[in-house]
């Protein structure tokens, strides 16, 4: 299992990396990035309703995949809008993300309004509504905001940053867990997380931050570091490893909690889609934080 996780992650990262290279060059509209957190959001918001739908509960995914595409096109909206040399009063008039959130919230709301027929199930359902926007989209409109960090390439060293610190993380925290793990961490939730999984994921994401941000700055988009930009890399990448471990947590309680083992088999070996982004999604937001605080100052 760990050769198989080991040999699709070489498939997966690379990809994405080309597929950063390739949308750095296209300009801040990020038409590549922008499709493909889109089929991201909609594919992901489908699993996890398709998780958590009973026969007593039934979360309606139209409404849901509007919302997640409101949410990536209010990220993407001003950015769009620049490239177009659009007058400043209209872009700074575009909603944002935290308007179009609430917006996405009374939409929902209002549907389920018009929906009622009878008691019984309609607020379990609009709270699962609610987490699928949240989860899948939001998160993952924070995380993309990445992009935009910094001049030229920048952004995507940020973004990029993420996603192999965090895979790292995970690759770490399991190949230390399965070799080494004895204590459990959270045996009721995820009976394979160990304490010694928890030092793999740290160390992973350490590593993967150092090599991503030493070598990918200079090779892939001609950014050069200033002194010293080892030591808040290292930090980086150990918040990274922790914050991923948590968001795979998160996921294991909505799985535990339905009874199920994997989001989806879309993948062999890692699941859904959810499985595979559950910690992503959750060290995004973290990271646009870490790279406006303290990474950004130590990049040209």
């Amino acid at each position: 299992m760990l050769g198989w996780r080991l040999f699709l992650s070489s498939l997966i990262v690379p990809t994405l990396v080309g597929l950063m290279v390739w949308d750095a060059h296209l300009g801040a509209s990020a038409p590549v990035l922008f499709v493909l957190c889109l089929l991201v959001g909609l594919r992901a918001s489908w699993e996890l309703l398709a998780l958590v739908r009973r026969e007593s509960c039934d979360p309606k995914y139209g409404p849901v995949a509007c919302c997640v595409t409101l949410l990536l096109l209010a990220t993407w909206g001003p950015h769009w809008l620049n490239v177009a040399d659009t007058s400043e009063l209209i872009t700074w008039s575009f909603p944002s993300l935290s308007q179009v959130f609430v917006a996405c919230m009374l939409v929902l709301l209002v549907t389920r309004v018009f929906r009622f027929r009878q008691p019984g199930g309609h607020v379990e359902g609009l709270a699962f509504e609610l987490l699928a926007v949240t989860y899948a989209g939001l998160l993952l409109a924070v995380t993309a905001q990445l992009r935009w960090l910094g001049n030229g390439g920048n952004g995507y060293l940020a973004l990029g940053s993420v996603i192999v610190a965090t895979k790292m993380g995970d690759i770490g925290a399991y190949s230390l867990g399965r070799m080494f793990g004895k204590r459990k961490m959270a045996p009721h939730l995820s009976p394979g997380k160990t304490w010694m999984g928890a030092v793999g994921a740290v160390l992973g994401g350490v590593l993967g931050a150092i090599l991503w941000l030493r070598f990918a700055s200079e090779l892939l988009f001609g950014l050069t570091w200033k002194p010293n930009w080892w030591m808040p890399a290292v930090l980086f990448g150990a918040a990274m490893g922790i914050v991923g471990l948590f968001g795979d947590l998160a996921e294991s309680l909505i799985k535990r909690d339905v009874g199920v083992k994997d989001s989806a088999t879309l993948m062999p070996g890692f699941g859904g889609l959810l499985d595979l982004l559950d910690s992503v999604l959750f060290t995004g937001p973290v990271a646009v934080v870490l790279w406006q605080l303290f990474l950004g100052t130590h990049h040209p």
